[in-house]
């Protein structure tokens, strides 16, 4: 069977994008994409023969320096200048994963035939994709204006000779690498060096990785929050859907509709309650989840246009026969999105530390702390420490981004988005909020066994068995960052898509 994707206009999705990286499929460009990218090459090669006025990064400098004129003989000099200075990233290394997305993503947007590219320099980034060659890229050095400059750069050095790159998991020099391969570098004609940095790939890249993420966890909210509604005794009335059809919200509704599922068949959630009411952190569930569900929804509408959009500047257009210089790199758009997805997922997190609090306070004849002999034993009164942590981090990272601004290039760039650093905030909440999870169903789990001999669901009951694999019954006090580590292990390598967890 072939395992290729082929790069066309065709919509790229959340889920294919999900698809290509989990099945380790090739990229090759369709003949739609040869063509495009051929016919605009062509077209700026012979627009430049008879080009006596200046154009926007084709024949003058950059920014500020936009009114520069380069003389012809210069051209790919210029564009090799602008990608070398412009590699100037620092801070953290981009995760391979996210530095995958972005090769996917900037070959996918160079292939409309709208960014002068020559078919041989996306030829070489489908080789670098295919090969698993990735290069180096900094999260520190982009603004989020006029594309991700920075990052792109240092995306981009390696098909020039320069720069560094991770080869069969070592990081090596970038010409080392050509030279294995007996590739020349790339020499880059008028505009490429442009058409390369310009663009939202690196904002992209992380937006399109949290949303993936964010969506498995969504889930696993739902049903560790149903786990935790078992050891602490709650009630089935909150999720009754005629409370929901009256206010109906999407994502308030599947979340509810999640819960019951979940909780079917369950002699725990049948048995009498002495209680009249849930705290909130329980009774609003499908409220609270269910308006998180409703952002990452609106987010994936915004990844899903820009995914398949020219972001680059200039942009060429054949038939009219017009090269436009605008603000399509701008990545105001993502910036809020991203920034909106981090609010919605510090949520998620929030009421699950709350609920975690719930379950070590001694309530509902449950012991403290959740461990035999409290006193002697401090059981699982520390984890929920260091879920408040995370949770208190994740507020101070839910801080916009996008509303702030820094003038550069000498007052040409005014007004920017600052979305790159929405983007890697973005991923720190992400990663923080499977934590929290974790620590939860750490404490759930533990919780659920003061119920017996009354069994949960089917559902529960077989995934707390499979996690009891991962993490015994604690018993007595041990280390418990193990087990937080073996938790979010577990939850990273349960089989989501064969199981109920993703219902919708």
């Amino acid at each position: 069977m072939d395992n290729t994707h082929y790069i066309s206009t065709e919509l790229l999705t959340l889920e294919s994008v999900d698809k290509i990286i989990k099945e380790n499929k090739y990229l090759a460009l369709s003949d739609e994409a040869k063509i495009n990218i051929q016919n605009c090459r062509a077209y700026l090669d012979k627009k430049m023969v008879s080009q006596i006025e200046p154009i926007y990064g084709i024949n003058t400098g950059f920014g500020s320096l936009c009114n520069v004129k380069i003389s012809n003989e210069n051209l790919s000099k210029l564009q090799e200048n602008l990608v070398q200075s412009h590699a100037c990233g620092t801070g953290d290394e981009v995760p391979k994963e996210i530095v995958k997305l972005m090769l996917l993503l900037k070959i996918q947007s160079l292939s409309y035939g709208n960014s002068g590219i020559q078919l041989e320099t996306v030829e070489r980034l489908v080789s670098f994709y295919n090969n698993n060659i990735l290069p180096v890229i900094y999260t520190q050095g982009s603004l989020g204006a006029s594309g991700d400059l920075a990052p792109l750069a240092h995306l981009s050095l390696p098909i020039i000779g320069h720069g560094e790159v991770y080869y069969k998991d070592q990081k090596v020099e970038a010409a080392v690498v050509l030279k294995e391969f007996d590739w020349e570098p790339i020499v880059l004609k008028s505009k490429e060096g442009l058409a390369l940095l310009n663009g939202t790939q690196f904002m992209s890249a992380y937006g399109v990785y949290v949303l993936l993420k964010s969506n498995t966890l969504s889930y696993f909210a739902d049903f560790i929050s149903a786990v935790s509604l078992e050891g602490f005794d709650g009630r089935i009335e909150p999720f009754n859907e005629l409370i929901h059809f009256v206010r109906p919200h999407k994502g308030q509704i599947i979340t509810a509709q999640n819960m019951v599922h979940f909780l079917s068949g369950s002699e725990i959630i049948k048995q009498p309650k002495n209680h009249v009411q849930d705290p909130y952190s329980f009774r609003c569930i499908p409220q609270v989840h269910g308006a998180s569900k409703d952002v990452f929804e609106y987010v994936k509408k915004i990844f899903t246009t820009e995914i398949n959009s020219v972001t680059d500047n200039p942009n060429i257009f054949i038939d009219e026969d017009q090269i436009i210089s605008g603000g399509n790199f701008h990545g105001q758009p993502l910036a809020m999105a991203l920034d909106f997805m981090a609010i919605a997922l510090s949520e998620l997190g929030s009421i699950s530390e709350r609920r975690t609090y719930q379950l070590i306070s001694g309530n509902r004849e449950l012991p403290a702390f959740l461990v035999d002999n409290p006193g002697l034993n401090s059981g699982l009164m520390i984890p929920q420490y260091a879920a408040a942590s995370i949770a208190s981090q994740n507020k101070q990272l839910a801080t916009p981004a996008s509303v702030d601004n820094i003038v550069s290039s000498n007052g040409q760039e005014d007004h920017v988005s600052m979305g790159a650093n929405a983007a890697t905030k973005a991923l720190r909440v992400v990663d923080n909020v499977e934590r929290i999870l974790a620590i939860e169903l750490l404490n759930a789990s533990q919780a659920l066994v003061y119920r017996k001999p009354l069994k949960s669901s089917v559902l529960i009951e077989n995934f707390i068995d499979s996690y009891r694999s991962a993490v015994p019954l604690i018993t007595e006090d041990r280390i418990l960052h193990y087990d937080i580590l073996k938790t979010v292990a577990f939850l990273n390598t349960y089989p989501v898509e064969n199981n109920l967890l993703t219902m919708a």
